[in-house]
């Protein structure tokens, strides 16, 4: 038995439900990573396509949908060097630690207002610190496991809990900071649980013993056992394919950061003699990639080349699940703010609190008692480590009940403000035009804001809005509100807020400051926040990995392709409920109040289909290559997910063009026809992936 067998013996020595206690150290410091990467990732867009002034950029949907596609892109396109750098040069545990101080640096970064330069330096830090942090922690569990195979599996569940109580965590606390109070506190908070989570995974890091501390050598030793995997030779990287490496990646970043330059910058870096190449440009490197990828394959040993074919097979399923789930943060997120009805009254918002309060304290309560398990097999070794997570719990505790208490004391206001009634006209022919239905003019009304000049022929009518905060207001007082994104979301602002929006308007540009009065005030209702809605994901998450864990343990296991297809319809499902429930708004409609319900549903379906590819995906990596490679293998993994990401940014930023030249169940129908067919044909191609395999479940 080598060194490192008798470290990871060691390591299964200690135990916590079930599992060694040195996975829940991974388990939280991963926690600890999502919760910053996805409280940060739940606020982006509504940031940026809120209002000047008020902390936002005023961006169009495309815009903040292309940079976002790309951010999420990028940070699953890093680790690949990351994993590299790490096999070579730094090992695991390292590695981690670095990706976890950049990434804490570049939520510093976004949480300062001074300038807009710190966005973008921030997401520069946290592209480059999840290309050190993402693959390595998961390579470290790899290694750890690779004499228990038959509970990789299950590990690498329950370790996706961790995952996903960390994004729960962090769309949670960040998402309602940020919608509610600021969205540099949204950042902010990311931050500072990022800083933690490094913190705790430092000091506890002996645990894992010599595991990840340093790069694995090529011995002897290793090379013979690769050979006894692959059954053949090696198979280095010639000239030839690390130009293409080169080529291709060079190309494949120019490509993704060209998007949002060409969008949001006006100056794209693929026009040529006046046309665009963008599409042609991906085309010719994606053939490049074809070919790199077909004279590898070709060069290994008989079972590694069809283990290497497999996991292509699953990278292209892969690339078409993320394209479509990562639609929660972009067009879904949107769909949840400008077209569900989140406003509960009466009885519903009674309903509302008390489950919201249940989904809240029931997981948090959960998560702490499993840390209290981890502390109590751990504390004597790592006391630091275990004192720096207890605090993170105790703030997270005190955030919890200060959020539930300005829920339970918030008021709702009825505000009466002011619009003009205006004819929509006809630009061909100059008359106004008419519904053809109703055959009634057409009229559109523009708010009234205190730089409009109200000309004695206006017809002057009143509007209401429903605004819910937790203050102290009285009938017929006057109030300041704007509309966030001018789409009428309308907020409450103070005399410095609306200075702060005034002081940024440019030369010529009228207020958006509208003067308002207080109507009614009812008590018992509440706003439900958009990015609430993103927490349901994480929340089912948590609710059946573990009844995932026990199936893939059990005899009624299913085969690797039978999971990807079953994702894949499930994911299609979870569109086509939205694409039902939004059979009511009209084409081009910019607002609407559809049910609640279409959403939970669609989160329902989405988290089932992520709970049957993505955990295992990673397990079958670990699995199908050799352990030489397990850490670049899982960046070359990351690179299909970076691609759906991309793509996922770029079909979402077409929701306002396809809803005005359809609608918005067409939008939807899209992303349920192409899972739902692919599934299909993962599940017919069952037999052939298995024979690929190799035995391999």
């Amino acid at each position: 038995m080598n060194a490192t067998t008798n470290e990871s013996a060691n390591f299964f020595n200690s135990k916590v439900l079930g599992h060694p206690s040195g996975l829940f150290v991974l388990f939280f410091t991963e926690m600890w990573e999502r919760f910053s990467y996805y409280g940060m990732r739940a606020i982006l867009v509504l940031f940026l396509v809120s209002a000047v002034g008020l902390g936002g950029w005023d961006w169009p949907r495309e815009h903040a949908l292309a940079l976002y596609g790309t951010y999420t892109a990028m940070v699953y396109l890093t680790p690949i060097l990351g994993g590299f750098i790490a096999d070579k040069y730094l090992g695991y545990t390292k590695a981690v630690v670095i990706g976890a101080i950049l990434m804490t640096l570049g939520h510093a970064s976004m949480a300062l207002e001074f300038h807009s330069a710190f966005l973008y330096i921030g997401l520069g830090f946290l592209i480059a610190g999840n290309g050190f942090f993402k693959p390595n922690i998961t390579s470290i569990i790899s290694e750890l496991y690779k004499n228990y195979p038959e509970k990789k599996d299950g590990a690498y569940t329950i370790f996706y809990m961790g995952v996903n109580a960390g994004a729960f965590l962090g769309i949670l606390l960040c998402g309602y900071l940020g919608e509610k109070v600021g969205w540099s506190y949204g950042f902010g908070l990311a931050g500072i649980f990022m800083f933690f989570g490094m913190l705790q995974f430092y000091f506890a890091q002996k645990i894992f013993g010599d595991v990840g501390k340093k790069p694995l050598a090529e011995t002897e030793e290793s090379k013979q056992a690769s050979l006894e995997f692959a059954g053949d030779k090696l198979n280095p990287f010639s000239l030839f394919d690390k130009i293409l490496i080169i080529v291709v990646t060079l190309i494949g970043l120019i490509w993704i950061i060209n998007d949002p330059a060409a969008k949001i910058g006006g100056s794209s870096l693929l026009v040529f003699n006046g046309e665009d190449w963008s599409n042609q440009v991906i085309l010719f490197a994606l053939g490049l990639f074809l070919l790199l990828l077909i004279s590898r394959i070709v060069r290994y040993p008989a079972v590694i080349r069809d283990r290497m074919i497999a996991i292509v097979f699953f990278a292209i399923f892969t690339v078409c699940f993320w394209a479509s789930f990562e639609q929660a943060g972009g067009s879904m997120t949107i769909f949840a703010k400008d077209y569900t009805s989140r406003i509960m009254s009466g009885n519903y918002a009674t309903i509302f609190l008390i489950v919201n309060v249940l989904i809240t304290v029931v997981p948090i309560a959960i998560i702490t008692w499993v840390l209290f398990l981890l502390f109590r097999q751990t504390y004597k070794k790592y006391l630091l480590s275990n004192v720096i997570l207890g605090t993170s719990f105790v703030i997270i505790w005190a955030i919890v009940i200060w959020m539930i208490n300005r829920d339970m004391n918030s008021s709702a206001f009825i505000i009466n403000y002011q619009t003009v009634e205006k004819p929509v006209v006809d630009a061909a022919t100059g008359l106004q035009k008419i519904n053809e239905e109703t055959g009634l003019p057409l009229t559109t009304f523009e708010v009234v804001t205190e730089s409009t000049k109200v000309e004695a022929v206006d017809k002057l009518v009143n509007n209401e809005v429903t605004i819910i905060e937790p203050m102290a207001l009285n009938i017929n007082d006057e109030v300041l509100i704007v509309d966030v994104d001018k789409r009428g979301n309308f907020i409450l602002i103070d005399e410095e807020k609306a200075e702060k929006i005034r002081s940024a308007l440019k030369p010529g540009e009228a207020s958006t400051v509208v003067k308002a009065s207080v109507n009614r005030i009812k008590d018992n209702e509440i706003e439900i926040p958009a990015t609430w809605f993103l927490i349901l994901n994480s929340l089912f998450i948590i609710i059946f990995a573990p009844l995932f864990s026990k199936w893939w343990e059990s005899k009624y296991n299913p085969s690797g392709a039978t999971k990807y297809g079953l994702g894949l319809i499930l994911l299609g499902l979870g569109f086509a409920a939205l694409a039902f429930g939004s059979l009511g708004i009209e084409q081009g409609a910019k607002v609407a109040s559809v049910s609640i319900i279409w959403l939970v549903l669609a989160y329902l379906f989405h988290t089932l289909g992520e709970l049957c590819l993505s955990p295992v995906a990673l397990s079958y990596i670990s699995k199908l290559v050799p352990g030489r490679m397990i850490a670049m293998m899982f960046g070359i993994w990351y690179i299909a997910i970076a691609i759906g990401n991309k793509i996922a940014g770029s079909m979402g930023g077409k929701i306002d063009a396809i809803t005005e030249q359809y609608d918005m169940s067409t939008f939807f129908l899209i992303f349920t026809l192409i899972p739902a067919g692919l599934g299909l044909i993962a599940i017919l191609l069952n037999p052939v992936l298995k024979k690929l395999m190799h035995g391999v479940r």
